[in-house]
């Protein structure tokens, strides 16, 4: 009797063992596994009887297998990652560069504006942001169309982990009227302004072990239009540009990438609305879709906003290894 009893307690216990390794296996708990694996390797059989093969000599080679795969960690990566860097904005005292400023204060970025003009109301934006997102913001004049400025803003800036090359103005003429001096202006401007601020911010950012570069190129960047002749020469130039500083800081923890909006609804944009409707005699939302958005198949214009979201997310670790793109940020332009 206490030898019937001893082998129905063995046989219980053994199928309880087999459940836990089946268990254990489908939820990848590979330590519990071990452990009832080798409990029934010390298990003795309760009769002579022919027994079926103990389960682990079934589960025991996936086990091995399972429990030799290398380990794979995952991290939690977030746009909050870059809190406390501090990025140089250049043409950030309205418009897109602004947009962008307000979007990385937001995330807690350090801010540096910057504009060619020097006024109270400039150091007050400033100081605004920093009040509003709780970080530390200072404005800084330097003139984009002069080398010696361009370098001399980095260099103020003491600290630039990001570097976004905002700066730009634009005229239109077709090139036999294109006037000289407005054709260097916005080479030097939207163009050589990149070259030069790069160039000073690149040593700082290989010593810091970290740093991103945001151009803001412009579907101009990769598409072309009558009588831009200027500024679709330079805007495919910062694209190029981005593509040379991608390659030689791909071994760096240093990226560099351009986006390409579409059109975008600035306050200057939005100030040339009237005077559209005025010379087509359409209402403003007929001007808009059919004129001013005529190739941009969304038929909405892209937001400020918009442009300082895909800025954060490129200086993020989610963009760790995104350098040397443009992206274009156009409502469907260029999928045409």
């Amino acid at each position: 009797m206490r030898t019937l009893a001893s082998k129905f307690f063995l046989e219980l216990l053994e199928l309880s063992v087999r459940k836990i390794i089946m268990e254990t296996l489908l939820e990848r708990r590979t330590a519990h596994c071990r452990m009832a694996l080798r409990f029934l390797a010390c298990m003795k059989p309760a009769s002579t009887t022919k027994r079926p093969p103990c389960v682990g000599a079934f589960f025991l080679p996936a086990l091995r297998r399972e429990t030799n795969r290398p380990r794979v960690e995952t991290r939690k990566i977030s746009v909050m990652d870059i809190r406390g860097r501090t990025a140089v904005v250049t043409g950030s005292n309205s418009g897109i560069g602004l947009g962008i400023a307000r979007q990385l204060a937001n995330v807690g970025v350090n801010l540096i504006l910057n504009s060619f003009t020097e006024s109270p109301d400039d150091q007050e934006l400033a100081d605004g942001l920093a009040r509003e997102f709780g970080i530390s913001a200072r404005y800084i004049r330097a003139d984009m169309s002069r080398p010696e400025d361009c370098r001399a803003l980095v260099a103020e800036a003491a600290a630039c982990d990001i570097l976004v090359n905002n700066a730009g103005i634009q005229h239109v003429a077709p090139i036999e009227a294109f006037p000289v001096e407005r054709w260097n202006s916005i080479i030097a401007i939207n163009l050589s302004a990149a070259f030069h601020t790069t160039a000073a911010a690149l040593p700082g950012m290989r010593d810091a072990g970290w740093g991103r570069i945001v151009n803001i190129a412009s579907v101009h960047g990769v598409r072309a239009s009558p009588y831009k002749s200027a500024y679709i020469a330079a805007k495919h130039g910062i694209i190029g540009l981005t593509k040379t500083v991608a390659l030689e800081t791909a071994e760096d923890p240093v990226t560099c990438n351009a986006i390409c909006p579409g059109y975008v609804l600035t306050p200057l944009v939005e100030a040339q609305i009237p005077g559209q409707m005025d010379v087509h005699g359409m209402d403003r939302e007929s001007v808009v879709r059919e004129v001013m958005l005529a190739r941009q198949p969304s038929k909405r214009f892209a937001t400020v906003e918009q442009v300082g979201g895909t800025t954060v997310f490129l200086c993020s670790e989610a963009a760790a290894q995104i350098t040397g793109t443009a992206i274009n940020l156009d409502g469907g332009w260029t999928a045409r």
